[in-house]
């Protein structure tokens, strides 16, 4: 292991980087939403507005790619009032959210479906998964994979996984067009259903 990742390491043990500090008294529960790389990820204001107004706040943890062009960070920002997260802090840089009540990952994407069950964290959005799903946070994911890739075996194999952890799986969506050339809604709020009422306040 390299020197720079040994410090990774240590300050992510520590609680400075994932989400194991304990929460501190505060208001509304906290939502994370993690952004990944599809189309769909365009309208993820809906989902953030949607759980505004469910009485959750919200922070919006994206993927790498995620970052390049595919929604628009300024408009998240100022939703949320909050920095988009998408890539670890260093040592001493101070925690822009608080610990997680509850993550809704859309759109979830195929890559980062079957990476989170393999156990990979190889970036924020990962390992924060990763670390939410030890610690038992509840958990909502809506995916968006096209029909050939959610054939694959792999990909099936890592639904039955995270359904095992605990994690809740909303229905397919595979965007497709239809012969007119229109596509199906993304059932955004779907998520937050799959989530339930958040947790009273100071809880």
């Amino acid at each position: 292991m390299t020197q720079q990742a040994e410090q990774h390491e240590q300050h992510r043990a520590s609680g400075t980087d994932g989400t194991r500090d304990r929460r501190p008294a505060r208001g509304k529960p906290f939502l994370y939403v993690v952004v990944c790389a599809a189309g769909v990820a365009a309208d993820v204001s809906k989902l953030i507005t949607s759980a505004q107004e469910r009485d959750w706040e919200v922070g919006v943890i994206a993927t790498p790619l995620a970052m390049n062009g595919f929604f628009d960070p300024a408009a998240v920002e100022a939703l949320t009032g909050r920095p988009i997260r998408s890539a670890w802090r260093t040592p001493g840089e101070p925690r822009p959210f608080p610990a997680p009540d509850a993550v809704v990952v859309a759109p979830a994407t195929f890559n980062t479906v079957n990476k989170w069950a393999a156990g990979i964290a190889d970036t924020l959005a990962l390992g924060t998964l990763c670390e939410a799903a030890g610690l038992g946070v509840p958990i909502a994911v809506l995916p968006c994979v096209a029909e050939a890739l959610a054939a694959h075996p792999a990909y099936r194999d890592s639904l039955i996984r995270l359904r095992g952890m605990g994690v809740r799986i909303g229905e397919p969506y595979a965007g497709e067009a239809d012969p007119h050339g229109g596509r199906p809604e993304f059932g955004w709020e779907r998520a937050l259903d799959l989530l339930g009422p958040p947790p009273a306040a100071g809880t």
